[in-house]
C-alpha cells in the first residue's frame, strides 16, 4: 500500500488494487491507531484516531480532495499514485 503523504507523525496510504472496495477512501496511521476515511465525506468509515490527529487528517484531506480523488482513480487502474503535499 503506497504512502501518499506524511505529516505530524501521521502516515496516509491508499491501496493499489482494482479489487479495493467502495466508497473511495484512504487510510491514516498514527502510532498504533489506524482509520479509513471516506474521500467524499472526509469522515472515518472504519477504525479510529485520536481526536487531534483525526482533525489534522480531515483538514489535510479538505485541502487535497481533488488529488485524493485522482489518486483513487489511479489506484483502481493499478497506476502509480502521486505523492500529496503534507499539511
Amino acid at each position: 500500500m503506497p504512502t501518499i503523504s506524511m505529516f505530524y507523525g501521521i502516515i496516509i496510504r491508499m491501496y493499489f488494487s482494482p479489487d479495493e472496495h467502495n466508497p473511495p477512501h484512504f487510510h491514516a496511521y498514527y502510532n498504533e491507531d489506524k482509520a479509513s476515511f471516506s474521500i467524499d465525506s472526509i469522515e472515518i468509515i472504519e477504525g479510529e484516531l485520536p481526536r487531534k490527529q483525526k482533525r489534522l487528517v480531515q483538514a489535510w484531506a479538505e485541502l487535497h480532495i481533488d488529488e485524493l480523488r485522482a489518486n483513487w482513480e489511479l489506484a483502481m487502474n493499478q497506476e502509480t499514485l502521486y505523492k500529496i503535499n503534507p499539511l
